[in-house]
């Protein structure tokens, strides 16, 4: 694998039972991470109209 990472931690919670969100950066999406134990899932966030959220550094400030 190369050097680039396609995605990175932007915000993280909790520690055995962790939320985290995950930022692709090639094409700006936002995704929710969680997971407890041996379970867990992703998913895309959507803003207020269930359109995908795309990275704005100024929302995260």
């Amino acid at each position: 694998m190369g050097k680039d990472k396609r995605f990175q931690v932007i915000y993280t919670q909790g520690v055995a039972d962790a939320t985290r969100v995950l930022l692709d950066t090639k094409t700006g999406m936002l995704y929710l991470e969680m997971h407890d134990g041996y379970a867990g899932g992703i998913t895309p966030l959507l803003d207020s109209d269930g359109k995908p959220m795309k990275w704005r550094a100024e929302d995260w400030e």
